[in-house]
């Protein structure tokens, strides 16, 4: 059975949403789920619960510290060697838990799992993964999201590589589109970086379609969209407020007259629908790839079925042996990527 290690005390609202989220995995998921903070703390969470079903299939470990989001990632990774996050990081590396889900911060998470459980061979920066809502009702796997501000050609072609293996596996698709994040189609289009890393990823067996641009995010055009950190992060952040406009404006406008409310009653379904598929809490988390065991970094207001739905890619990273593809597919391909 998967176990995996969630970091109860990292979000906003923790431990609830940890606890809640890790009850509702367990019983649908069919996994273990060691809930890692302060012991008396997350006893007292539990027990607003009923233990039906769940048996020993969640435990506690113990970790005396905290660290919070107002704390200096690198400063608190050095100091708070007692953290929830590097205690349950710890778990990982000792073969204790398959994976770790933190909802954390950030910065603190990336740290602690590069330094405690270590990076793969053949990878240069492990880089962050995040699943996008798309047109044609089927996730585009952006990376790198926030991990790696400055990027090389050669980081670029290892990101293609993961996110390729990340969408062939999580979402079952058999022969990815690989799109690099440009601004235009024509491959003459764009900086000295996207320049660079073209014929490195066309050296590589993938299905590249090329440059994309930002509005083919959404468009489906591609599976695995490739980029450097600071131009995935700026992408992530106007998709989260675009969804958050779009949401508010329908629903300012179904409230301005009784026929419209009575629209919606009508369409109300339909309305969920979209809801839930541009819900960020329905993808889980954004996967750190290229680190040794597997760790899933949630928004830091993650509800209790984004913790679920985290769990649920971790232990699908677990499953699908994700890192065992990633070092081999690296190794394979080493000869072209030793070039750049």
């Amino acid at each position: 059975m998967v176990t995996i290690a969630v970091d109860a005390m990292g979000g906003d609202t923790a431990p609830r949403a940890e606890v809640d989220g890790a009850i509702q995995a367990v019983r649908a998921l069919g996994v273990r789920v060691i809930l890692v903070g302060r012991e008396e703390i997350l006893r007292r969470e539990l027990k607003r619960h009923s233990n039906a079903g769940l048996g020993d299939l969640i435990s506690i470990h113990h970790a005396s510290e905290q660290i919070t989001m107002e704390d200096s990632a690198a400063r608190a990774v050095r100091t708070k060697r007692d953290s929830s996050i590097r205690v349950a990081s710890r778990l990982v590396h000792s073969g204790e838990a398959h994976g770790l889900v933190s909802a954390g911060n950030t910065g603190a998470v990336m740290a602690t799992a590069k330094m405690v459980q270590g990076m793969l061979p053949g990878v240069d920066r492990p880089a962050l993964a995040s699943a996008f809502p798309t047109a044609v009702n089927k996730p585009v796997v952006v990376v790198d999201v926030g991990a790696n501000v400055d990027c090389s050609a050669r980081m670029l072609a290892q990101f293609a590589i993961m996110g390729d293996i990340y969408s062939r596996v999580i979402f079952n698709t058999p022969e990815p589109a690989v799109g690099l994040l440009s601004i235009g189609e024509e491959e003459c289009k764009g900086n000295e970086l996207t320049r660079a890393a073209t014929p490195l990823i066309k050296a590589i067996p993938l299905h590249f379609v090329g440059n994309v641009e930002g509005r083919d995010l959404y468009t489906g055009k591609a599976d695995v969209i490739v980029c450097d950190g600071f131009i995935g992060n700026v992408a992530l952040k106007v998709s989260e407020g675009l969804v958050e406009l779009i949401r508010n404006l329908l629903q300012e406008s179904l409230r301005e007259t009784v026929t419209r409310k009575v629209g919606y009653l009508l369409a109300r379904s339909a309305f969920q629908d979209f809801k839930k598929r541009v819900d960020y809490s329905e993808y889980g988390g954004a996967p750190l790839l290229g680190i040794r065991g597997v760790c899933i970094i949630c928004h830091g207001r993650s509800n209790a079925n984004a913790i679920k739905n985290a769990i649920r890619v971790a232990a699908g990273f677990a499953k699908g042996g994700i890192n065992e593809k990633i070092e081999a597919e690296l190794a394979q391909f080493s000869n072209v990527l030793v070039q750049a």
